[in-house]
């Protein structure tokens, strides 16, 4: 399998873009090109995968053994011609000074050659220094080429070329100008998401026409197809009949869900069942409910008007509906959002409050340890799981003596030390699970949601025989 993983010298070197437009342009020449990315991360994905055509899936060695990296990989594989993983932050940038939970170290664990991308502003013949160390720093990581990135002209680029192939032997697979055209929207968490962007597709195309003029593809693919005998693809495993149904937000407010996670609900059962909490009036027919992330608080007067929506969620969790809900999903089933001096209501089923801040107050990996307040069943008190969060908001107003099916002992949560809120059969976190990260949330919610169903048919039963 031709593979590959593009990285940088530091964050912010606009890696992203790059490897949008070139999934985009090797999609566009007829390459069935699976995207992946490095880390915790839900908005590139979406660009990644507009742009290939395919879900982009997120392979994280901290929150990920080795098996289920390589797994996951293996299964992202399967139907594809081309893999092309993009890193996050630097080649060599992780969570432990060893290095082990790098991009260099995803890269030598998947047989990965390296592209690096270079944003060249104010530099020209520093860049050989600059490549040269990171050969050094770590020979076993092949570097096999070089993307300049945001080249101020012809006699920029040729200074930056000359440099390059005078000091060192990594090839220049391209330089990309810079230009106004490739950038994304971006806000408080990063770029805006697919689903808010009207012209999300011609923004790609246009961004893999521009990137794939200015890139040497057929050296790409050739340096992607160096890389040599490596992981052979795996056939995802076959969903179980469905049996639940669960109803998922998937609307512009609600967008944050990994592909694999919603594989795994699938895979235990779960027939997903998507519903707009924007323009919809009513939940769908369920045995239960699931809230992901995303930017409630840009859409927050939309969610508030729609009132037959936000009733029909809160008597569902009220008359006893299974419920998960993250972050934004959270924030939507509080009293109420307030950013930017304005407050709106939302469906009242926490009683608390989601309150803008200025800066993060949750970000990177969590550690939690489950508590005897967790309904799902498969766990046990004690138990450790790691997830993330990124969030801007915090939940006040809370009234003491509630139930929380997490202790935080690594993050923020809500309040530092807890998270979770147990209200009715809703679990509702600020901290993202994934299931592929040995937390298993996705066939014990299943289970959860089959145990509620056979105990509020039983009730039923016994009702009706009361009655008669």
């Amino acid at each position: 399998m031709d593979r590959l993983l593009v990285s940088a010298a530091h964050k912010s070197s606009g890696k992203t873009i790059v490897t949008v437009g070139l999934c985009a342009a090797l999609a566009a020449q007829g390459t069935r090109v699976q995207p992946f990315k490095k880390g915790p991360d839900y908005i590139d994905p979406m660009w990644l995968g507009h742009a290939a055509g395919r879900p982009c899936l997120n392979l994280d060695p901290y929150l990920m053994d080795q098996a289920g990296v390589e797994r996951c990989f293996r299964e992202g594989l399967h139907g594809a011609q081309l893999a092309v993983v993009e890193g996050n932050k630097g080649l060599h940038d992780g969570m432990a000074l060893d290095g082990s939970n790098s991009n260099a170290a995803l890269a030598a664990r998947l047989g990965l050659p390296v592209v690096l991308v270079v944003d060249a502003r104010g530099m020209t013949r520093g860049i050989a220094p600059l490549l040269l160390g990171f050969q050094a720093f770590d020979p076993s990581i092949r570097i096999a080429g070089v993307i300049l990135n945001r080249v101020g002209g012809s006699r920029h680029e040729g200074k930056l070329r000359a440099a390059v192939e005078h000091y060192t032997d990594i090839p220049v697979l391209g330089a990309v100008a810079e230009d106004a055209r490739l950038t994304l929207d971006e806000r408080h968490l990063g770029l805006v998401t697919c689903s808010e962007v009207g012209d999300a597709r011609h923004r790609v195309q246009r961004i893999g026409r521009i990137v794939g003029a200015q890139v040497n593809l057929a050296a790409v693919r050739a340096a992607a197809a160096a890389a040599g005998a490596g992981l052979d693809p795996l056939a995802p495993g076959r969903p179980a009949p469905a049996d639940v149904r669960i109803a998922i937000a998937r609307d512009r407010a609600f967008s944050f869900y990994y592909p694999d996670d919603l594989a795994a609900l699938e895979q235990a059962g779960a027939h997903l069942v998507p519903f707009d909490t924007l323009h919809d009036t009513r939940l769908p027919d369920a045995d239960a409910l699931f809230i992901g992330g995303g930017f409630p608080e840009t859409c927050m007067g939309e969610l508030e008007a729609n009132v037959a929506m936000r009733t029909s969620v809160r008597e569902a969790i009220e008359d006893g509906l299974p419920a998960y809900a993250e972050c934004g999903g959270l924030m939507y089933l509080a009293r109420s959002i307030h950013w930017n001096g304005r407050s709106a209501r939302m469906a009242g089923v926490i009683p608390g409050d989601a309150v803008m801040q200025p800066r993060p107050v949750g970000r990177g990996y969590a550690h939690l340890r489950e508590t005897v307040a967790m309904p799902w069943p498969g766990g046990a008190a004690g138990a450790l799981a790691r997830g993330h969060e990124f969030h801007h908001s915090r939940l006040e107003n809370l009234p003491a003596g509630l139930d929380y099916a997490w202790e935080v002992t690594r993050g923020e949560g809500i309040a530092g030390a807890r998270d979770g809120v147990r209200v009715h059969n809703l679990v509702a976190s600020y901290t993202h699970l994934r299931s592929a990260a040995a937390s298993g949330w996705a066939p014990r919610f299943v289970a959860f949601a089959r145990e509620c169903r056979a105990r509020r048919s039983a009730r039923t039963a016994g009702e009706a025989l009361f009655a008669a």
